[in-house]
C-alpha cells in the first residue's frame, strides 16, 4: 500500500500558483508559470515558484510531468490520464481516453516489484507543427 502524500499548507503563494496552473491546459514549465504568477505577485522569484511546484507535486496537489530530456511540466488535473507530446515543439496535451488499469495488474503478474502506477505518454506532431511543415514543403 502507498504511503499517504504529505499534506502541505496552502499559502497565498501556493494558492495563486495553483489558480494560475488551473487556468491553462498547456502543462506549463516552472518558468512559464513563473511568468504567469509574476503578474499577480511581482516580487516572487523563480526559485520560489519552482520549490512550491515541487512541494505541491510531492503532496499530490498537482501533477509533475517528467519526460526524459525535456523540461518538467505541471498539470492541475490530478486524476489519472494520459498525455501526448509534440516531438517538434514539445507542446503537451491531454488525451481523453480511459486509463488502462488492467496494465498495472498485467505488469504486477510479471515482476516481483510492487507496482504503484504507470505513466504512458504518446508522441506525435501537433496541428500547428503539421501546418508549419506543410507550408515549408509547399514553398
Amino acid at each position: 500500500m502507498n504511503a499517504p502524500a504529505p499534506m502541505i499548507r496552502l499559502t497565498t503563494q501556493r494558492h495563486i500558483i495553483l489558480e494560475e496552473l488551473a487556468k491553462v491546459k498547456t502543462h506549463p514549465t516552472a518558468s512559464e508559470l513563473y511568468d504567469m504568477v509574476r503578474k499577480r505577485l511581482p516580487r516572487i522569484g523563480l526559485g520560489t515558484v519552482y520549490r512550491n511546484l515541487e512541494l505541491m507535486a510531492d503532496s499530490g496537489m498537482i501533477l509533475k510531468i517528467e519526460v526524459g530530456g525535456t523540461q518538467k511540466r505541471f498539470d492541475a488535473t490530478t486524476e489519472a490520464h494520459y498525455h501526448i507530446r509534440c516531438s517538434i515543439c514539445g507542446k503537451v496535451d491531454d488525451i481523453n481516453i480511459p486509463v488502462i488499469n488492467e496494465l498495472v495488474a498485467q505488469a504486477a503478474d510479471t515482476t516481483s516489484y510492487l507496482i504503484i502506477g504507470h505513466h504512458i505518454e504518446f508522441t506525435g506532431i501537433c496541428s500547428a507543427c503539421q501546418q508549419h511543415q506543410n507550408k515549408t514543403l509547399a514553398q
